[in-house]
């Protein structure tokens, strides 16, 4: 059986769709899966062993230039890659207009289905439209998390029942050409702080990240502080100028902060990709909620997983002080 997963999207909702693949190859183990995914995170999708192939996506990129002959034969490619094999099933567990679409381009073999959400959960940028491109909608219900959402589809068409803690099956990375663990990485344990997001209100107030990195630094331990952009760089170097243990890091590439996550003795972070992948890889690991519902996104798969917080109800340092201790002693 060979099968195409369309999720293109965003970093964290790749890491929660990873489940479905475990699943399908436990009840079906010689079953193929290739996925299409965003350019940006096909590095992320080649470390689930189960994926046989990584068909990458530009599409943002291709937007800003549509008609040039490079975006028209980097299209092109794309559409021969994601062709050229014939699937019996093409899952678009997104449920957007976009990712229907792309579902659509693929090649189906005799009898082969195109599958997508039914409907969208509470909050979700669900795109009813995309069913126009399905042969079976599969309805799921309001409050599934996103962890479940893409293993509730996969279930229902491919007839096994969901009976399992998600198994993410992602391996360690490597490191890069140079065959050497970057510079930065310390030596000895250290705690790691995904303070940045996209959305500012889900952020955790300065003087609070401050306080728990000076508890921190009692146990001895580095707290690394990585940034994706300028507001988030000059974040953390406000933090750091009153931390005694923290240190900024460098702009990382995806897969070297997936390693920053991977390696890490203690992950604290907002809601934020890379603190769903710190719980994917089943660190001990305090995710913080405070402008987004905690059932969305929350790590419940592990007892290395902390969920504090919710919608409106950022938790306070206390809190997280004593999910430290809970975890490290």
């Amino acid at each position: 059986m060979k099968i195409l997963i369309v999720r293109v999207s965003s970093l964290g909702d790749v890491v929660h769709n990873m489940p479905m693949v475990a699943d399908i190859l436990a009840n079906f183990p010689s079953a193929s899966i290739d996925w299409v995914v965003e350019e940006a995170y096909a590095g992320l999708v080649g470390l689930n062993s189960g994926v046989r192939k990584v068909i990458p996506l530009s599409l943002r990129r291709w937007r800003k230039s549509l008609l040039s002959p490079a975006t028209r034969a980097e299209i092109g490619e794309f559409r021969r890659a994601l062709q050229s094999e014939a699937y019996d099933y093409a899952f678009d567990t997104q449920g957007l207009l976009k990712t229907a679409v792309v579902m659509r381009m693929a090649r189906l073999a005799d009898g082969g289905k195109r599958v997508g959400l039914g409907n969208g959960t509470e909050g979700s940028g669900y795109e009813g439209i995309s069913r126009i491109f399905h042969d079976i909608s599969v309805p799921v219900g309001l409050r599934t998390p996103a962890v479940q959402r893409a293993r509730v589809v996969a279930a229902s068409v491919l007839g096994y029942a969901i009976d399992s803690p998600p198994d993410f099956n992602l391996s360690a990375p490597m490191p890069g050409a140079q065959k050497a663990l970057p510079t930065w990485l310390p030596a000895v344990p250290y705690a790691v702080f995904f303070h940045g997001t996209a959305r500012a209100a889900k952020q955790w107030s300065q003087a609070n990240w401050v306080q728990l990195a000076r508890d921190l630094h009692r146990r001895g331990m580095p707290v690394l502080l990585p940034w994706g952009n300028d507001s988030e760089k000059k974040a953390a170097e406000q933090m750091l100028a009153q931390m005694p243990n923290g240190v900024l890091l460098p702009k990382l590439p995806l897969m070297e902060a997936v390693m920053l996550a991977q390696r890490a003795a203690l992950v604290v972070g907002v809601d934020t990709g890379l603190t769903h992948i710190a719980a994917a890889y089943n660190r001990p690991t305090i995710e913080l909620y405070g402008d987004s519902p905690r059932w969305k996104t929350q790590g419940d798969w592990s007892p290395n997983i902390v969920n504090l917080g919710d919608l409106g109800a950022p938790p306070d340092v206390a809190a997280v002080q004593g999910a430290v201790c809970g975890l490290l002693d």
